[in-house]
């Protein structure tokens, strides 16, 4: 072990030391040790204090020490309000179909409209198709390729069967019925529409529904029975039960049904939808309908 101990004393040390180490007494050595002043170890090994330091490193000083420049401070970038035109596609809707008086203005108003994605990518404006003046309307779910094309609902190979349905019932879109879709643009692909497609759309929807002034509704399809409706449940389980609808006073009586082109796909169901249109037919004979042509009130 190294001990401290003074430069004078260590001259002293050796001397008596070796004198102490003849009579080979370890306390004897500590005590002199002591004695000496080393009093306090260390280390494990020896130090020679008299060999010449190493200078340290000097210490910068203040006037040596040069700060970091400062941070730039952030700058809040201008705010940028948004365009007023667009910015609510659904208030845009709202208010367009508020406005719109008659159907005749109601269909300007929608082919001038400008916040629907579907509307920028369709080809035509599909709104509706018949007569509103016998008070039986039917409303479908969205145009498809030839509807597009055309710009009229219902007029390919499920339009085709929608007639036949119409006819097993007394009803011919030229002369006593009225057909739209909840949706007016043609999806991409003839996907569903998303909810926010949708619910652009609904206002015109509903601003449709009160203009014609229906007495006997039939909603064609789930997508059609969920946004006219509110209908969470699959279309098994809605078609063929009497439902209501408000337009303006009054409550419409509104028969969900299974869609022409998915009957097209099960044929076998198309039993379905033939106990839902006697349903329907009875219906319209108990409220007279449909109306003669000019009696619309």
């Amino acid at each position: 072990m190294a001990y401290v101990a003074s430069a004078a004393l260590a001259c002293r040390a050796a001397a008596v030391y070796n004198a102490r180490m003849q009579d080979k007494d370890p306390l004897a050595t500590l005590a002199w040790l002591v004695e000496a002043g080393a009093d306090e170890a260390i280390g494990e090994a020896p130090v020679n204090r008299l060999a010449e330091k190493v200078p340290a490193a000097p210490v910068a000083s203040v006037a040596q020490f040069t700060p970091p420049p400062p941070r730039p401070q952030a700058v809040a970038a201008p705010s940028v309000k948004p365009a007023a035109s667009g910015a609510d596609p659904i208030g845009d809707a709202m208010a367009a179909a508020a406005a719109a008086k008659t159907l005749e203005q109601l269909k300007a108003a929608m082919e001038a409209f400008e916040g629907s994605a579907l509307k920028r990518a369709a080809t035509n404006t599909v709104f509706a198709d018949g007569t509103p003046l016998g008070r039986v309307m039917f409303i479908g779910e969205a145009p498809g390729r030839d509807e597009d094309r055309l710009g009229k609902p219902f007029v390919g190979r499920a339009g085709q069967l929608l007639d036949k349905m119409l006819a097993s019932i007394g009803l011919d879109r030229a002369r006593n019925c009225y057909i739209t879709n909840v949706i007016n643009w043609r999806p991409p692909e003839n996907r569903d529409p998303s909810p926010g497609e949708a619910a652009i759309c609904l206002p015109f929807l509903r601003r449709h529904i009160e203009l014609a002034n229906p007495r006997l509704i039939v909603v064609l399809g789930a997508v059609a029975a969920r946004h006219v409706m509110g209908i969470t449940e699959g279309i098994m389980k809605t078609r063929g039960r009497w439902l209501e609808y408000r337009v303006g006073d009054a409550m419409v009586p509104v028969m969900p049904t299974l869609h022409p082109a998915y009957l097209l796909r099960q044929p076998a169901h198309k039993k379905l939808a033939w106990r839902d249109l006697q349903a329907v037919a009875t219906k319209m004979d108990v409220l007279r309908l449909p109306e003669p042509a000019g009696k619309g009130s």
